[in-house]
């Protein structure tokens, strides 16, 4: 983009000096720093940090860890009525359905 140290200095609210000792690799900029420099170019931190090449960064899907198959034994035998005439075939329903989704 063609700035001076100073003029990004000046864009960001940081000090000449500070930017000139991130460019030579003598100093690394604090996390608030490094999203100033992502707000100003508007870029992702994950573009900043060079975990992509798109600039707006990755969408991550959160996929928690099941239980372990005790834990998750314990869960469904509280989930279902014991008097209910479906009870096993709900839990042995669940049970399969959590064994393929951890696949």
């Amino acid at each position: 983009m063609k700035l001076s140290q100073a003029k990004m200095a000046e864009l960001l609210g940081l000090k000449q000096s500070s930017i000139n000792r991130y460019e030579q690799g003598t100093a690394t900029p604090t996390a608030e720093n490094l999203r100033k420099y992502a707000d100003y170019f508007d870029v992702s931190m994950d573009y900043i940090f060079a975990r992509t090449d798109n600039p707006q960064g990755k969408l991550y899907e959160h996929k928690p860890k099941l239980m372990a198959s005790s834990e998750m034994q314990q869960f469904i035998e509280m989930c279902f009525d014991p008097e209910s005439p479906y009870n096993e075939r709900l839990k042995e329903t669940m049970i399969r359905m959590i064994g393929e989704m951890q696949k």
